[in-house]
């Protein structure tokens, strides 16, 4: 008998791939996770992929078609004593000719001891790993446990994948199946899901239970009304992680502290890692505030080669400095514009090739093909500068670097227009 207490989401978790939503490019049919687990050969894996796209339902799902032992762990309240008991029951199962499958939920928050501990049971094929993470595993994953999984990445769900959630929620259910349920809007369930699935039904299910009724009508209003009133809090399982991440981006790009201090504070009661904090504030002194200040760059690097070291709480002071002088700072995306205006160029018009004068000559034959000539050697000059084309023929003149108005970038801007006036500084 089905438990009404047990969220919507997990009412309605898929036990086999045919009732299994998303991720077609790994489990549809042909596709190569599908192969291997129709195969019954299947690597250790680390699924990549941001909350509620079916990481954790995926790895249950092989385990169940594969018909093997599943052991699940949070990285968040489990350690290498858990690890441990875990594989002195693998072991058993291991002399009986049969391989459990152990499945680590956010396996970037694991230290490195943790992940170490790992190693030698996927070595010795005791287990089947399955890590499930929201970061980048390049980053978070010690190499040589990463060199030891297939990398399998999980993508948003589609709006109409969303759409089938709902439908299949509404048709299966059997608590949802006694209501007489509208969806006559479903914009706001969509925009507020952010692709994720989990989050979805919850917000589904706080919508439903506000209305108390056993017919119900969907309307954009009356759902962004009822999670106003339910969705405040952030949400330590990660529901909210990439909204309140954004806010916080913003209040630093938008240029006040007040506001970003307290999304910091959220982050932090809300149990964040301190390194994916300090990881987004080094790509912010890159992205938002550049040449407008230099120094930005060097301190949000110190920053986060400091939290690695001290962790918490006393990282906490550290980047509540950052954060501060991040915000306070003044802001230019001039190189992040650069930069992409330079890879469509790229796009547009592919591998032009180097003029002859700019490539090296390291051999006679290089040289008898005039590789090299004609070419000035800017130190030779007077200013350490002599105008000449560094561009591709076809691309002459081309303007990617726009220095913002900042007194930093001005003074760029002064210096390019000394020597290079064809781009119009």
């Amino acid at each position: 008998m089905t438990n009404p207490t047990t969220p919507l989401a997990e009412r309605m978790r898929p036990k086999t791939l045919e009732n299994y939503i998303g991720q077609q490019h790994l489990v549809g049919h042909n596709a190569v996770l599908r192969k291997a687990i129709e195969s019954g050969n299947i690597p250790s894996m680390l699924f990549w992929g941001p909350p509620g796209v079916g990481k954790t339902t995926l790895a249950f799902i092989i385990s169940e078609t594969l018909n093997r032992p599943f052991f699940s762990l949070s990285a968040i309240n489990s350690g290498v004593k858990e690890v441990r008991e875990v594989i002195e029951k693998a072991i058993v199962y291991k002399k009986g000719g049969i391989q459990p499958i152990l499945f680590i939920d956010e396996i970037h928050r694991f230290s490195k001891s943790q992940q170490d501990s790992l190693l030698g049971v996927v070595e010795k094929g005791l287990v089947i790993l399955i890590g499930a993470t929201t970061e980048n595993p390049s980053f978070e994953v010690i190499s040589a446990l990463l060199s030891r999984c297939q990398v399998y990445i999980l993508q948003v769900l589609s709006e109409s994948e969303l759409l089938n959630l709902l439908s299949q929620a509404i048709q299966n259910d059997l608590i949802l199946k006694q209501k007489t349920i509208l969806l006559t809007q479903t914009e706001a369930l969509l925009r507020l899901s952010g692709g994720d699935g989990r989050k979805l039904l919850n917000t589904f299910e706080i919508v439903l239970h506000s209305a108390n009724s056993p017919q119900i009508e969907i309307t954009n209003e009356m759902v962004l009304a009822s999670v106003q009133q339910n969705m405040a809090l952030y949400d330590k399982t990660g529901e909210q992680h990439y909204d309140i991440i954004s806010a916080f981006i913003k209040s630093i790009r938008g240029s006040d502290p007040n506001a970003a201090v307290y999304w910091l504070a959220r982050m932090i009661e809300g149990g964040e890692q301190p390194t994916f904090i300090a990881r987004r504030l080094l790509i912010l002194a890159s992205e938002d505030i550049g040449n407008a200040n230099p120094n930005a760059l060097l301190l949000a690097n110190t920053c986060f080669e400091a939290v690695n070291v001290i962790g918490w709480p006393e990282s906490r002071i550290i980047l509540s400095q950052t954060v501060i002088y991040l915000a306070t700072s003044p802001k230019s995306n001039a190189s992040y514009q650069a930069i992409n205006k330079a890879q469509q160029l790229v796009k547009e018009t592919g591998d032009l090739p180097v003029p002859l004068y700019l490539r090296n000559a390291p051999t006679q034959l290089m040289k008898n093909l005039h590789y090299g000539t004609n070419y000035k050697y800017a130190h030779a000059y007077e200013g350490n500068f002599v105008e000449q084309e560094f561009f591709p023929d076809k691309l002459t003149g081309k303007k990617l670097y726009n220095p913002s108005n900042n007194t930093a970038e001005n003074k760029i801007r002064e210096f390019l227009k000394k020597l290079w006036s064809k781009y119009g500084y």
